[in-house]
């Protein structure tokens, strides 16, 4: 978009208030203006795609990355001075499995050549070769219980597979993000005879061993840290949108997909549970106090006195009790909100997460038992969309991004070294800093919005362990993402649970440094060699806490 020059016209040299102040509102009418030309012309593209649709047509095609700006803050969160990732000698790394020496044409030398011994290279290769194997089960037959008995197959080659085939499907969809036929056949070009429709059934047959790695690996890890990070993107299930959720910390990445994304949606990920129906609902001053909190209306108040104060009830329970009663949808849903959320702050059976760190969507207040933490770069984004055609709007932006990123820089350097003294004084610092007044109306609107957040993005003064973003959580979104690029959707309920459980355990295998091959194929042999990833959780973050 190109930029106004303004006019030549140096505000800060008009010494009449009134005319001063009557450029600003110009200056602001022009961004207004240009700010909504923009929303109009997109809205009119759009309109204009589903009449092409309509008719049969093609609408504009989207291509990504055009006609957005960068909202990019990579380069402003970078640490100055950082030093480059080193990389250790790839020798150090590899398993020597043989060792050749490589002979000289002793003609093709001068003749006062001397020997100097051998230079090592490192050279990787891959070994593929099919194994066919015989099984020759022994079989025996009891004339007395007319009954045969047969040796039974070895973990993990039941149905004509053999273990490591099995691994391998795995780690190509999951990993490589391959659907059914491009499995078929590389693994029919190293001579395996298998087809679509048995890659399909190794995918998604007998895969209750993995949901309850699942369901542990998650455990763990809402027991491993303070906070947990949240966020979901979009899913496909049949045809349907639907939402896949991620939580996660740095010892893991747990996925699940979910009709909805509302908060108790959430929630029942939180609780363990599939849907919200199956969650526990409380009536107690907890739950008073998060229903006014979400704007409850006073003339409900009287049926508020009825509900059964303290003992847990069913969501059939609940939905009994308030049959008949003229509520809103909205204050429907926000009673049961808040009864599920107070039931959740007290469950002992589950952990129980003290903080969430996320995005600034509704879904994610109100559900972790301490605070909600705000991601700073999520906020910083915000700035970034701003897009001042005047250059002193522009001056005015660039310059206060360069304030922003300063004061996260230094929050980032409270986080080494935290202290009392540091605490008064970067909140002091966040409030002026945010109290700015520019002019540009759009820019001070921006300003305020981040103040009014004030004590989640400065949650991180009181627990220097939280991170400053949510990055972990949008990483893991990606994931999700990129096999909904390749694969659009799931058509069954099975194979969309097997999906977040593969992913799950892999994304979380890569946090802990565990081969995932190895891994699969040591959980389908059930050697169980290995140890489990819930457990490797649990021993990490204890010398996280001890250290």
């Amino acid at each position: 978009m190109p930029t106004l020059i303004d006019l030549g016209i140096d505000l800060d040299t008009i010494t009449d208030p009134h005319i001063r102040e009557g450029f600003i509102q110009l200056f602001n009418l022009v961004e207004e203006l240009a700010s909504g030309n923009d929303k109009l012309r997109l809205e009119n593209q759009a309109l204009r795609d589903e009449v092409a649709r309509l008719k049969g047509e093609q609408g504009q095609p989207h291509i990504r990355g055009r006609n957005r700006s960068d909202v990019s803050s990579e380069q402003e969160r970078k640490t100055t001075g950082a030093s480059s990732r080193h990389r250790g000698s790839k020798k150090s790394k590899l398993k020597i499995t043989r060792s050749e020496v490589i002979s000289i044409d002793k003609t093709t030398l001068p003749d006062d050549a001397r020997s100097k011994g051998y230079q090592t290279a490192i050279i990787q290769d891959l070994v593929i070769s099919t194994d066919v194997i015989e099984l020759q089960r022994e079989t025996y037959y009891s004339p007395s219980r007319k009954k045969t008995f047969t040796a039974p197959v070895p973990a993990g080659y039941e149905g004509g597979f053999g273990p490591r085939i099995k691994a391998l499907t795995i780690l190509l969809k999951t990993v490589g993000n391959m659907t059914e036929v491009p499995i078929a056949q590389i693994l029919g070009s190293f001579g395996v005879d298998i087809g679509k429709s048995t890659v399909d059934r190794m995918l998604l047959k007998d895969k209750q061993l993995f949901h309850d790695e699942k369901q542990a690996i998650f455990i763990a890890g809402l027991h491993s840290t303070s906070y947990q990070h949240i966020d979901d993107t979009a899913a496909r299930v049949k045809g349907e949108n639907q939402h896949s959720h991620v939580i996660c910390n740095p010892y893991y990445s747990a996925f699940f997909t979910r009709e909805r994304k509302d908060r108790l949606s959430v929630l029942a990920i939180l609780g363990m549970v599939d849907s919200p129906t199956q969650l526990p609902y409380v009536w107690n001053s907890a739950a008073n106090v998060i229903l006014n909190t979400m704007g409850w209306p006073n003339k409900h108040d009287e049926l508020l006195e009825t509900l059964p104060r303290g003992r847990p009830l069913t969501y059939d329970e609940l939905t009994n009790l308030l049959d008949g009663v003229a509520l809103s949808d909205i204050s429907h849903n926000r009673l049961f909100e808040a009864m599920a959320i107070a039931a959740y702050h007290i469950r002992t059976d589950i952990p129980v997460v003290p903080i969430l760190m996320a995005d600034d969507a509704p879904q994610f207040k109100l559900l972790a038992a301490l605070a909600l933490a705000l991601c700073w770069i999520h906020d910083g984004r915000h700035y970034k969309k701003l897009t001042p055609r005047l250059v002193r709007h522009q001056k005015q932006l660039d310059s206060f991004l360069d304030q922003y990123w300063a004061f996260y820089h230094q929050l980032l350097a409270y986080k080494t070294e935290p202290s009392l003294a540091q605490v008064a004084a970067l909140t002091e610092q966040f409030n002026t800093l945010f109290a700015t007044k520019t002019g540009y109306d759009q820019l001070d609107d921006r300003i305020a919005k981040t103040l009014a957040k004030s004590d989640e993005l400065l949650l991180v003064l009181t627990h220097p362990e939280l991170p400053l973003h949510n990055n972990p959580a949008e990483l893991g979104a990606r994931a999700q993402v990129r096999k909904r690029d390749v694969s659009l959707h799931t058509m069954t309920d099975e194979g969309t649970k097997v999906v977040d459980t593969f992913l799950t355990i892999t994304e979380t295998a890569k946090k802990l440094g565990v081969n995932i091959y190895d891994y699969l194929y040591d959980r389908i042999t059930k050697a169980y060699n290995l140890t489990a990833l819930a457990d490797i959780i649990q021993e990490r973050s204890q010398l996280t806490t001890t250290s």
